[in-house]
């Protein structure tokens, strides 16, 4: 009765790791997912309004150019608009290559997230190979002895995923400095 008691706690034992680790792992990724869609979204909404931004002060220059190709004299406003224009674009255009950083981020998430999920799959192919050498036959002491292995495998995995996962995503400025147009 002793052996099955032993034999029946270091298999909760493991079973509960095993889920636990699971958990976690899969939690993080989902993390990762969800923060991904957001740098997304966030980033789609900052380059279309940069977009609409480029748009917008071309727009509003076009009747100036018009009127300057059709002959007219231009307005000290149009030409005072005309000048600036070439800066007003470059802020705009800077404006979208800064929103385009979101690149880097998600790269990091996706792969900090792949990771995971292979960490994850080396984690069940330990507990599999290791499970395969169990035949029914097994009496409770070698099982015992090999659950005593298994779990210590599994740790070891653990922890080298735990070291090499980054906690956090970092944005990395790029340096795009004033474009000029024109």
């Amino acid at each position: 009765m002793k052996r099955k008691k032993i034999l029946g706690s270091h298999v909760k034992r493991l079973l509960s790791g095993v889920a636990l680790h699971g958990r976690r792992h899969l939690t993080e990724v989902e993390t990762d997912l969800l923060q991904t869609a957001l740098l997304l979204d966030e980033a789609i909404d900052k380059l279309t309004s940069s977009f609409l931004a480029i748009h917008s002060a071309v727009g509003t220059r076009q009747d100036a150019i018009n009127r300057l190709l059709a002959g007219e004299a231009p307005s000290a406003e149009d030409s005072a608009r005309l000048s600036d224009m070439s800066g007003e674009i470059g802020q705009h255009v800077n404006s979208a290559i800064t929103s385009m950083q979101f690149q880097d981020m998600t790269s990091q998430l996706i792969d900090r997230t792949l990771r995971r999920v292979a960490g994850l799959r080396d984690f069940l192919g330990t507990l599999s190979e290791h499970g395969a050498e169990i035949a029914p036959e097994t009496d409770s002491e070698e099982i015992v002895e090999r659950l005593g292995k298994v779990s210590m495998a599994l740790a070891i995995q653990s922890l080298e995923l735990r070291g090499m996962l980054r906690k956090s995503v970092e944005q990395r400025h790029l340096e795009s400095g004033d474009i000029e147009l024109f």
